[in-house]
């Protein structure tokens, strides 16, 4: 294999010879080899929308020359449409705050700007990666604006799905409306309720989930471009300062406001745990809904049954005929591992110190995939689960009958210690309340007939 030398202020590296990386990228590949993956995609346009809005406002501040500008533009553009995305050969978990990231877009923009020039790969004379296409930035600033900018991108995708799985439900809700089932409270009886009215819940609680996360996606329109590294814009202009945010959101296609407060803005990395701990309470809510789906479907036949939920796969490698609810299970797997990335992002912002947080790397890793994860659970929560479920509408309806929860209506009329003893009465001699209460005169039949219709005791009174 042909190499060329390159060298860094640690020595020097034989890089492949037709390699768009260079040295700085090859040593942090061999030192973080941690989770075997390349960067998100989405994180690699990231940092290309970044370095072309760069160099298109260091060369408007008089600071980088045309053709540069141009060549590192159009290798951006290279990088943007997936074409060099082998040359990105750096671990998401790294060490150094992110700048094996930095230096890997950097060295690979400038060999392939070089080439748009007609120079040879490693001849920096022409495109240097740091002192033009680093130039006015930071690490310290690029890489939580590509974090930002990334977990943007990904979480229109997410809301989408969450959407998507309301409007189902909500459909589902209107569906089985007239479908009367027994409510539930520590697995044991309660009053009656709707299955409409169960679905209906799930609907309100998978929006409210939305909201929050729409809510904390705000917070990362924020961010700390022209701080470099500490926030105080060292080696910038103010023709810079001023038009790298606004260049870069129109580049990007992104709503970006630069932070009043840039040494925050570089210091602190809480927004990211605001998204996290937001992504988390979906994930909680979908989970219990998945639960719950899993519990209304068990059996079919010594289970509640009151639903059946679409069969996707054999349940079984043992057991012929056996079908489990693989959806809900996953959906549930996933909120697990979100649960854990949360963890994780809240240690990594907590550890942050003076004016840096050092451990990004393992904060964006960790977000994109519960915002990957998340989508994606969603999707097949509401595609492969949610959309073909069907209500057991006898079987609701024996329940319904069968239970002394409906007994709680008549506590108004022969109050609670009476209706209590009927309750008791009614489970020792496996008899129904109605029955028992006609059998005992306690009410007119009209009265029983009234107070213990199941569909009444669904809404409120007057």
């Amino acid at each position: 294999m042909n190499t060329r030398t390159e060298s860094d202020s640690i020595g020097t590296l034989q890089v492949p010879a037709d390699a768009y990386y260079g040295v700085q990228s090859l040593r942090a590949r061999q030192n973080f080899p941690i989770t075997g993956q390349r960067m998100h995609t989405r994180f690699i346009h990231s940092l290309a929308q970044i370095k072309k809005a760069a160099a298109l406002t260091n060369c408007a501040a008089g600071k980088l020359d045309q053709r540069r500008c141009d060549a590192i533009c159009s290798a951006c553009d290279d990088v943007l449409a997936d074409r060099l995305m082998d040359s990105f050969i750096v671990d998401p978990i790294q060490g150094g705050a992110g700048t094996s990231a930095n230096m890997n877009a950097n060295e690979v923009i400038a060999n392939r700007a070089i080439e748009l020039l007609g120079g040879t790969k490693g001849d920096y004379s022409v495109v240097h990666p740091n002192d033009h296409v680093n130039m006015a930035q930071s690490t310290n600033d690029v890489y939580p604006t590509a974090g930002k900018m990334t977990a943007l991108a990904l979480l229109p995708e997410v809301l989408a799905e969450l959407d998507r799985l309301a409007a189902t439900l909500r459909g589902k809700a209107r569906e089985y409306d007239d479908v009367v089932k027994m409510g539930r409270t520590q697995l044991q009886d309660a009053v009656p309720i709707r299955l409409g009215q169960s679905f209906g819940a799930y609907a309100s609680a998978v929006e409210r989930a939305a909201a929050r996360l729409r809510r904390a996606e705000s917070e990362l329109e924020t961010i700390n471009m022209a701080a470099t590294a500490i926030g105080t814009a060292v080696n910038t202009t103010r023709y810079y300062r001023e038009h790298i945010v606004p260049t870069l959101a129109e580049v990007s296609g992104l709503r970006l406001t630069q932070a009043e407060d840039l040494i925050d803005g570089t210091q602190n990395i809480d927004c990211f745990v605001a998204v996290s701990g937001a992504l988390k309470a979906c994930a909680v809510t979908l989970s219990k809904m998945a639960n719950d789906l899993r519990l209304l479907s068990s059996g079919p036949c010594t289970g509640l049954g009151e639903i059946s939920l679409p069969a996707k796969q054999n349940g079984s490698s043992i057991m012929p005929g056996k079908v489990n609810p693989v959806i809900p299970e996953v959906v549930t797997q996933v909120a697990f591992l979100i649960a854990g990335g949360d963890g994780t992002i809240t240690m990594a912002a907590e550890a942050g110190q003076l004016e840096l947080n050092a451990f990004e790397p393992v904060v964006f890793f960790t977000l994109f995939l519960e915002l990957d994860s998340l989508r994606e659970a969603v999707r097949t929560f509401t595609d492969n689960c949610v959309s073909g479920i069907t209500a057991n509408r006898e079987r609701c309806r024996q329940l319904v009958e069968e239970s002394v929860g409906i007994v709680t209506a008549l506590c108004p009329a022969i109050g609670y210690q009476r209706a209590a003893s009927l309750a008791k009465e009614a489970l020792k001699v496996h008899q129904p309340v109605r029955k028992l209460a006609e059998e005992e005169h306690l009410l007119d039949e009209k009265s029983l007939e009234e107070l213990l219709d199941p569909l009444s005791m669904t809404t409120p009174g007057d």
